[in-house]
């Protein structure tokens, strides 16, 4: 079992920059495959990055894709989430996730896969 705690989350302007990091507990961090979703009010929750077990894969949405950088270190188990030029339409709170698989490369961008969450982090996008 696994425990993920978000952070880093905040108000800023667009085109800012932010940096979210997501900490897990537990000794098996490197077994997870670890993915940031996303909810705006009002809206269903989404998916926004994904990285495989070692770091050597990564996915992004398309609404990210080129601005957010997802990547990891194993050693410190956490899970990291750059975001830069963000919009208004970034606004939601940024939840981190945890998929167990013996997949090195699994990248699964779909919610049902993940075992475990955190509670989320606020980000505020100001026009």
């Amino acid at each position: 079992q696994v425990e993920v705690v978000e952070s880093g989350g905040g108000l800023v302007q667009a085109g800012s920059s932010l940096r979210l990091s997501c900490a897990a507990s537990g000794r098996s961090f490197a077994w997870y495959a670890m993915g940031w979703f996303r909810q705006a009010p009002g809206k269903e929750r989404e998916f926004v990055a994904v990285i495989s077990r070692t770091g050597g894969i990564t996915d992004y949405a398309d609404s990210v894709k080129g601005r957010f950088t997802i990547s990891r270190d194993n050693a410190k188990n956490t899970v990291y989430l750059q975001m830069n030029s963000l919009k208004p339409e970034d606004t939601a709170v940024y939840y981190c996730a945890a998929d167990w698989t013996i997949i090195t490369d699994s990248i699964p961008r779909t919610g049902a896969s993940y075992d475990y969450w955190g509670q989320g982090t606020q980000v505020t996008v100001s026009s």
